[in-house]
């Protein structure tokens, strides 16, 4: 069983930056591919951004593209999402996820379905 722990949200203005924190326990973190994803009132979830097992692929959503940045440290079973000039549209509540599957097609790794383990979510509130 994994557990995924989401910290580091809040309230910011416009322009603004986060950084959130995913922690993993439960099982060997560094095999997996993990993934961030957003969901606004009324909103489905939607994919964000994930990162390969090793970190040495990472992937995007064109929405979030040169403002979001996606990382991991292994050594502390911890992804981050580093959140930059935020707008008042990327208020969400932000969830991390794991994958226990694998593929060489990077795109996938942006299905929602694609992933086992859910974290219980941060939230993100920009003001205008």
């Amino acid at each position: 069983q994994v557990q995924l722990v989401e910290s580091g949200g809040g309230l910011v203005q416009a322009g603004g930056s986060l950084r959130l924190s995913c922690a993993a326990s439960g099982r060997t973190f560094t095999s997996y591919a993990m993934g961030w994803f957003r969901q606004a009132p009324g909103k489905e979830r939607e994919f964000v951004a994930a990162i390969t097992w090793s970190g040495s692929s990472t992937y995007y959503a064109d929405s979030v593209k040169g403002r979001f940045t996606i990382s991991r440290d292994n050594a502390k079973n911890t992804v981050y999402l580093q959140v930059n000039s935020l707008k008042p549209e990327d208020t969400a509540v932000y969830y991390c996820a794991l994958t226990t599957r694998r593929t060489t097609i990077v795109q996938v790794m942006g299905v929602l379905g694609w992933y086992d383990y859910w974290g219980q979510g941060t939230q993100v509130t920009v003001s205008s």
